[in-house]
Order: structure tokens, then C-alpha cells, then sequence
């Protein structure tokens, strides 16, 4: 049933992707003002659930992690760092070895406008998601450590809840705006206009992310003494997600269903790491902002930056891609002061930044979700290697068809 529902998934999604991007090419303003409108309602629906996912699942598992919860913690944010950093550090190294070899354009064409809303229909979350992590993280210990059975069976009853609220709600719509997302990216232009001009860039970033992936399942595989590809194997459904709607936040239902699948991940862990590192694991996005600033100072600026800088900015951001926002463009949004506080960009500089960025923010994003299983599979080594957590393991999501 599970391979099934993971193949059903997979098609569902390609086919979102393959179908809007062709409408996009042939559509006209009138079609498009709807599809933008239900885009909008379909958008408004998952990141209003994104919270409630949040808090649903993160703080069940955090009480399930009793006393260790504290400490478990800290260092699933201190290895979120790391990788960012990790993966910043390694992207700069490449960056000075590569970029002054590459004949890159600056040239960008103007994009179609996408057309108003025929009808706006805003449904905005209770609270932010970083309000919710914090919600979480402070209820999940405070629980935890106070040992509340009231409190404890009532979050696992709003487990519940979202599990529900994901299978029937989320899961479904996810293929209908994915594929409205790249109807909308053809009709603007970007996937033919703005794609041949940066299209080494891109694939080269893409290189990177998948062997940043390949350093951190090998990380876990060695910390954990488990069969990495036994996480890797079963995250196609969320990549493909991911790439069509650039946002870790919407992924997060699909990453749980893939990481759960997993044989060799507990079900206490995902549901601590993967909600966790959807909002504090940006690797990917790191790794394809490093690499692009690097470029665009050479381009706009005659020059690469100096090792020092990068130092001092690799650090930052790493810090901001902790809170940045699980939504298209976050980390680039979160880390605007430093790119242009450490590394001089003006208003060209962060323009272009932008504009190539989000040529591959799908790609980096879905890095980001993937490497979040990676996490899940360290952790699983230094704080499970006994086995103890399966031990708390609660029956499984029913599964989507």
C-alpha cells in the first residue's frame, strides 16, 4: 500500500508540473486571472494549516522525548547550523575555484505580468510559524518536564487532528497548486526567458546541493551505523513537492509521510526533526545564495569578495537561514541586510540576486526537505542508537492513496 500511495503521489505531482507548465505557454489573461485567484485560495489554505502542523506534531513529540526533550533539542538546532554552515563554507570554497573560469550574462528580460485576482479570498494563520515553533518547543517542554498527563493526552488528540486534516486536506490539493504555481512561471516568462541566461549557474548549484546531500546521509550513516539510503530511497514524493512549490513549510505534510517510511527512523524522531528542520534547515537555500553572490559580485563588481568576508557572511547567514521563513524566497528575504551590510550589494545587486535565485528556489528547497531526513538519521545515532524511542512510537498517519 505504502509503495502505492508513494507512486499515486509522484504522478499526481509530475503531472501538476508537466500539465501547468504547458497551460501556462497557451493561456491567456482571462484564463489566468483565474488560475491566479484559486492559486491564491489553495495557497491561503496550506500555509494557514502550516502552524496547526507545527505545533500538532512538534510538541507530541517533544513530550514523547520526556527529560531528554532539552537536550535533543539544542542539538537538532546546533546540527541545523552546522549543516547551513557546512554547506555555506564548502559552496564559497567551490565558488572561488569555479566562478572565475565561468562567462556568465547579466543580461535579464522583462517578465509578463501575472493578472489580477478575479476574486481574493485571505485566510491568514492564527500565527506565524515561527510563533508556532516557539509554541511548540516551550509546550513540548514544559509538559515534558512537568509530566501533565492532561496536558499530554490532549496534544495527542490534536495529533490526531492534523494527521487528519493533512490526509484529507493538504495532501489532496498539494498536485492542483503545484501545478497552478508553473502555469503561472511559464505564462511570466521565466521558464524560457530567464532559464537560458543562468543556466550553468543553476545547474552548477544543483551539483552542489546533491553532493551536500551526499556529505550529510554519509554523515548519518556513519553516526548512526544505519543504511543511509533507507531514508534517501523514500524522499522522491517530497523533493517533487518541494520543486513545485518552493516551500519547505508546504512540503511538510509529504516529508513526514516519506520519512515515516523509513525503517530505520523512529516515529518520535521524524516527528521532531522533520516539522523542526522544515523551519531551521536551509542548506540548500545557503548552499545556492553563497554561490550566487559570489557571481553576481563578479559580475556587477569586478571582483570576488575576500575570503574574510565570506567568512563573517557564511556565519550569518546561517544564523538567519535558522529564522528564516519556510516560504519561497525566505532566505534570501531573512538575509537581505547582510548581503547588503557585509558584501556592499546595492539595489541592482539584491535585485539580480533575487531574480536568480528564484530560478532555483524550487531546486534548493527541495535540498533543504531532503536534508532534513539526514538530520533525523545523526540524531537517531547519538540519542537512539539503543533503540529506546521506537519504543514510543505511535501507530502511523493512515495513509493517502
Amino acid at each position: 500500500m505504502a509503495k502505492i500511495g508513494d507512486m499515486a503521489l509522484v504522478l499526481k505531482l509530475l503531472a501538476g508540473l508537466v500539465v501547468g507548465a504547458l497551460l501556462g505557454f497557451v493561456a491567456n489573461e482571462s484564463v489566468m486571472n483565474v488560475v491566479v485567484s484559486v492559486r491564491h485560495i489553495l495557497g491561503q489554505i496550506i500555509f494557514f494549516l502550516v502552524p496547526l502542523v507545527i505545533v500538532g506534531f512538534i510538541t507530541p513529540a517533544i513530550i514523547r522525548l520526556g527529560q531528554q526533550a532539552s537536550k535533543i533539542l539544542v542539538a537538532a538546532v546546533l546540527l541545523a547550523y552546522v549543516s547551513s554552515l557546512g554547506a555555506a563554507f564548502f559552496s564559497t570554497f567551490a565558488g572561488y575555484l569555479i566562478i572565475p573560469h565561468l562567462t556568465i550574462s547579466s543580461a535579464t528580460e522583462t517578465l509578463r505580468t501575472l493578472p489580477q485576482m478575479v476574486f481574493q479570498l485571505d485566510i491568514p494563520p492564527l500565527f506565524s510559524v515561527m510563533s508556532a515553533l516557539t509554541l511548540a518547543l516551550l509546550f513540548g517542554l514544559g509538559v515534558a518536564l512537568t509530566q501533565s498527563e492532561t496536558m499530554s493526552k490532549l496534544f495527542a488528540e490534536l495529533e490526531k487532528v492534523v494527521s487528519w486534516l493533512i490526509n484529507k486536506v493538504m495532501i489532496p490539493i498539494l498536485p492542483f497548486f503545484v501545478g497552478l504555481s508553473f502555469m503561472g512561471l511559464a505564462y511570466e516568462g521565466s521558464l524560457t526567458r530567464h532559464l537560458p541566461v543562468f543556466v550553468s549557474m543553476v545547474a552548477l548549484v544543483i551539483v552542489g546541493q546533491f553532493i551536500w546531500l551526499s556529505v550529510l546521509y554519509g554523515i548519518g550513516g556513519l553516526v548512526s551505523r544505519r543504511n543511509p539510503s533507507q531514508v534517501f530511497r523514500h524522499y522522491l514524493p517530497a523533493y517533487l513537492t518541494a520543486v513545485g512549490t518552493m516551500s519547505s513549510a508546504a512540503t511538510l505534510p509529504v516529508a513526514l509521510e516519506c520519512a515515516r517510511r523509513s525503517p530505520v527512523l523512529s516515529r518520535t524522531m521524524v516527528e521532531f526533526m522533520i516539522p523542526l528542520g522544515a523551519t531551521v534547515h536551509l542548506c540548500g537555500s545557503v548552499l545556492t545564495e553563497t554561490f550566487f553572490v559570489m557571481t553576481i559580485s563578479l559580475i556587477l563588481y569586478g571582483t570576488l569578495p575576500s575570503v574574510g568576508t565570506m567568512i563573517l557572511f557564511c556565519v550569518l547567514l546561517g544564523i538567519f537561514a535558522v529564522g528564516a521563513p519556510g516560504v519561497p524566497g525566505g532566505t534570501v528575504v531573512a538575509s537581505l541586510g547582510i548581503v547588503t551590510g557585509v558584501l556592499g550589494f546595492d539595489a541592482t545587486g539584491v535585485a539580480l540576486l533575487i531574480a536568480i535565485f528564484a530560478l532555483q528556489d524550487s531546486f534548493g528547497t527541495a535540498c533543504n526537505v531532503t536534508g532534513d531526513g539526514a538530520l533525523a538519521l545523526i540524531l537517531e545515532g547519538v540519542f537512539n542508537d539503543n533503540g529506546q524511542l521506537g519504543a514510543l512510537q505511535t501507530p502511523s498517519m493512515t495513509e493517502h492513496s
